[in-house]
């Protein structure tokens, strides 16, 4: 009754702060970049829960349990894809966009705008979407079962909708300060408390040798195909994120924008490096126990995914254990925000701004958009039984991404000779590569089947690298068999001299 007494609380905190903050907004650009004035600090914040999410919270947790510490690959690949994303931080906040989109439109076509909505609304739902899955099953075991996971799924999905509503981005980095905080402290808690209750680091490793012996391996048995295709998702949708770049549209400064992503490199390092061994932990803890296993003796992935808030629940002492079931609720609640926010802004803006309500005052832009968070909210809930495990949806939603997205932006930022034709056409044959690779995955998924070559269905583990091979190929042969581009289409993206 504690865990569920401690995480009420702390959620009706976040709340009173999103309804304080709805006070302050009088315009769309406090609603969508909070009024370009975020301090570094809660930039920082913001941009590391927005990435620590579901994905992470079972995702990582789900694939850890599966592959012990090489599942590092994963977090790596967005470590590296930050690295990069500090190179044009300045740049982004000094053109000033309001999304990632806006700037697809001015280095290429309002053609590959649409296309990048497009891609954005439907990735974006699918990640909003397992927020609400993983509240759900978070709210389930909170509850030890009296509300079932499609119950708690539904109150999930109304407790962000209703959040992202009241503020916008405004309310989202007001919380999220305390959110990353919450995290940072659950997570540094919780690894010691777990290896002790296993009886130390040497118990802890001793039982995994036993046990599955590759899981303390670097690449657990795999090559290294499964490592780029693990770890392409999340360095591609890392720079092509849309919501970071929106942030970074929300800060006070290029320089500050620019300073935020390390602060967001070195949290989410930290963060993600503790998640991966406290659900190794996990593995040692629930080694014999026939919940996570099938009759085969295979991970069950599902259930897998439940490990780091199993731990909390089941395993640490209940102040430890509460800050833990905390964080999760901070996890899955700022995360579902920022989707819905970024989702809605695109669909404002580059849809019903753009083609029906060109002339609509800043009131009815921030009343579209909540109607618009409501709407995607509502099909992101709808969108759910189309997947059985929250990794599953995060390989196709950050590929989704990534593959469509990535190779164009990049190229807008590092390559002058990237032609508009060039990059619409990338952005549509990613989108359609992952669309594709999934419906096949969803027609042979109690069988397999043959289409042009390839086995269905596909291990999503590797769904990146036929999408990423086809988006940058189509960018870099139309691009060098088509005229080159004018100065004035690059001139703002590419810096000529190094930067101060």
């Amino acid at each position: 009754m504690i865990y569920i007494a401690v995480v009420t609380v702390y959620v009706l905190l976040l709340l009173s702060i999103s309804v304080y903050k709805s006070r302050t907004i009088k315009s769309d650009e406090d609603f969508m970049v909070a009024g370009r004035g975020v301090p570094v600090y809660m930039l920082v914040a913001t941009l590391v829960c927005t990435w620590i999410g579901s994905g992470s919270l079972f995702g990582t947790a789900g694939l850890t349990f599966r592959v012990g510490i090489s599942e590092l690959w994963f977090s790596a690949g967005a470590w590296l894809g930050i690295i990069i994303v500090y190179l044009i931080a300045a740049r982004v906040r000094r053109i000033a966009q309001y999304t990632l989109t806006d700037l697809l439109e001015k280095r290429y076509s309002q053609l590959a705008k649409v296309l990048g909505t497009i891609t954005i609304i439907i990735a974006y739902m699918v990640i909003a979407g397992y927020q609400f899955k993983g509240g759900g099953r978070f709210i389930s075991l909170l509850s030890e079962g009296a509300i079932t996971p499609e119950t708690g799924m539904l109150i999930a999905a109304l407790l962000i909708v209703g959040f992202t509503v009241l503020a916008g981005m405004v309310s989202i980095v007001s919380i999220d300060i305390f959110n990353g905080s919450i995290m940072l402290l659950a997570m540094a808690a919780t690894l010691p408390f777990a290896i002790m209750g296993h009886g130390g680091v040497d118990a802890v490793i001793s039982t995994i040798r036993q046990t599955e012996p590759t899981h303390l391996s670097i690449m657990a048995g795999h090559d290294f195909v499964w490592v780029i295709g693990i770890a392409l998702p999340t360095f591609l949708l890392l720079m092509s994120e849309s919501s970071m770049y929106q942030k970074f549209s929300s800060a006070d400064s290029a320089r500050n924008a620019r300073r935020a992503v390390m602060g967001m490199f070195i949290g989410i390092v930290i963060i993600e490096t503790l998640m991966m061994f406290i659900a190794l932990v996990g593995f040692a803890i629930y080694a014999d126990d026939p919940r996570f296993f099938l009759a085969d003796g295979s991970v069950n992935r599902a259930m897998a995914e439940e490990i780091i808030l199993r731990i909390g629940f089941e395993q640490l002492p209940v102040i430890i254990g509460s800050l833990l079931l905390a964080a999760g609720a901070a996890i899955i609640i700022s995360t579902g925000n920022t989707f819905l926010m970024v989702t809605s802004t695109n669909v404002t803006r580059d849809i019903f701004q753009a083609f029906f309500y060109k002339n609509a005052t800043p009131t009815q832009v921030v009343w579209l958009q909540r109607g618009c968070i409501v709407g995607i909210g509502i099909l992101a809930y709808l969108m759910m039984s189309q997947f059985e495990t929250i990794l599953e949806m995060a390989f196709v939603s950050y590929t989704m991404i990534g593959a469509s997205l990535a190779p164009a932006l990049l190229a807008a930022f590092f390559w002058k000779r990237v032609t508009r034709i060039a990059g619409v056409l990338s952005i549509a044959s990613g989108m359609l590569t992952v669309i594709t690779i999934t419906v096949l995955n969803s027609i042979y998924r109690d069988g397999s089947g043959q289409f042009l070559g390839f086995t269905f269905p596909m291990n999503t583990d590797y769904i990146a690298i036929p999408a990423v091979i086809v988006s940058v190929s189509t960018l870099v042969i139309v691009s060098l068999v088509t005229p080159k581009p004018a100065k004035e289409d690059w001139e703002d993206f590419i810096d000529e001299k190094p930067a101060a």
